[in-house]
């Protein structure tokens, strides 16, 4: 039965995307002290992936807080002759713990395909990092029924043979729903989770039920709680409302 056992602690990631200059310092630092003073312990781990231009002070500014610093991309290669990228091993120099790979608009800006993203997860894995990766359909396969067939696609091409719950995180987000406002239902959202979560216990055996699988797509303080009850939703995969402490806090506070 789907989701039988102890759920996996979740996680909520907030990734800024290209937004945030040095000023976008004091929202970060705001979140590790709203949360370093709440009385009440967060069941949940806590993530921000700024631009690559931070990382490096961010993890510096944050070391002892109780959040982690991750990258939004990485390349597949360790070094060489790759103008204006940057490597697993670099953003781990960098202080980032996590990356996300696979991120739909990477998909689309830099027509990333299934085998490129298990390429980067498997980099990331090679420099020692977790790896969040991205699954989603578009709102034309959606509108053609093929929501669940893409999903499990994109899964079983995009995800590493060596994946488990040490080193990787899947993140569902439907592409219709990023930064649109719009929001799948509770039932759409828990009939493509659990989908996922079969395809992992078939794949990876009973190991399958502990990897973490978040939601991202508009996830805001006024749905996150309700969001976050749907059964295999491990978590959830912030954008716009991340930039905001106020905004990533109420999300967060889902978990108190």
């Amino acid at each position: 039965m789907t989701g039988e056992g102890a759920r996996p602690r979740p996680l909520v990631a907030g990734n800024w995307k290209m937004n945030g200059r040095r000023g976008a310092l004091a929202e970060a630092k705001a979140v590790a002290d709203a949360l370093a003073a709440r009385n009440t312990q967060i069941a949940a781990d806590i993530l921000i992936c700024p631009p690559t231009t931070l990382i490096m002070v961010m993890a510096e500014i944050l070391k002892d807080a109780p959040l982690k610093i991750g990258a939004q991309d990485c390349h597949s290669a360790g070094s060489g002759a790759h103008t204006g990228d940057v490597s697993a091993e670099m953003l781990a120099d960098a202080g980032a713990s996590v990356i996300i790979v696979g991120h739909s608009e990477r998909r689309a800006d830099h027509a990333e395909t299934d085998a490129l993203v298990r390429m980067k997860q498997e980099a990331v894995h090679r420099a020692g990092l977790n790896a969040i990766v991205c699954i989603g359909e578009t709102n034309g396969q959606r509108q053609a029924g093929q929501t669940l067939d893409v999903v499990v696609r994109q899964l079983e091409r995009s995800l590493s043979d060596a994946s488990s719950a040490h080193n990787t995180v899947v993140a569902y987000e439907p592409v219709w729903a990023i930064g649109t406002g719009l929001t799948p239902t509770t039932d759409d959202v828990g009939e493509v989770h659990a989908a996922i979560r079969d395809r992992l216990i078939v794949r990876f055996g009973d190991a399958g039920r502990a990897i973490r699988i978040l939601y991202g797509g508009s996830v805001k303080p006024q749905n996150a709680m309700e969001l976050l009850a749907v059964a295999n939703v491990d978590g959830a995969l912030v954008g716009g409302a991340s930039l905001k402490a106020a905004d990533f806090l109420g999300i967060i506070a889902a978990y108190e």
